[in-house]
């Protein structure tokens, strides 16, 4: 029997970007994946169930456990940040994302005070489309 792989959405503040992302992917995600949304609070948490994630769950404890779990990990790159977007990512939340062995498929934003070399000036949907992509490449191998 095949074994369940866990895809984790992470967001925070209002969730917007996970929003998008779960509308993104989720109906294009293989049948052997279970994807979950996870919020640095309840807003972006309830935002990302009524997007459509068929289960979530909130707060730094939530995202130490599941990123563990985790096959592959898609969210802003403030979530391996220590006190990323704007102070919801608590050091042991950066921690555990950061050190999942899971595949993390991060997205640029300049809420998170980051600036990464190399990448295009683009619309937050660039990006978000380029992020589904290569889950869906990654999910393939």
């Amino acid at each position: 029997m095949q074994s369940r792989r866990l895809i984790l959405v992470l967001d925070g503040q209002g969730g917007g970007m996970g929003v998008q992302l779960i509308k993104m992917l989720a109906p294009q995600l293989p049948q052997d994946c279970d994807l979950l949304a996870i919020g640095t609070n309840v807003m972006a948490t309830s935002a990302m169930l009524k997007a459509g994630a068929p289960h979530g769950a909130t707060g730094e404890n939530a995202v130490v456990y599941n990123a563990a779990r985790a096959d592959l990990i898609l969210g802003p790159i403030g979530m391996i940040l220590a006190n990323g977007i704007l102070g919801e990512v608590s050091p042991a939340m950066a921690a555990a994302v950061s050190a999942a062995a899971a595949e993390k498929i991060l997205i640029p934003s300049s809420h998170c005070g980051v600036q990464i070399a190399g990448t295009q000036d683009c619309p937050l949907e660039t990006y978000l489309q380029s992020a589904v992509t290569l889950a869906l490449r990654e999910l393939q191998a």
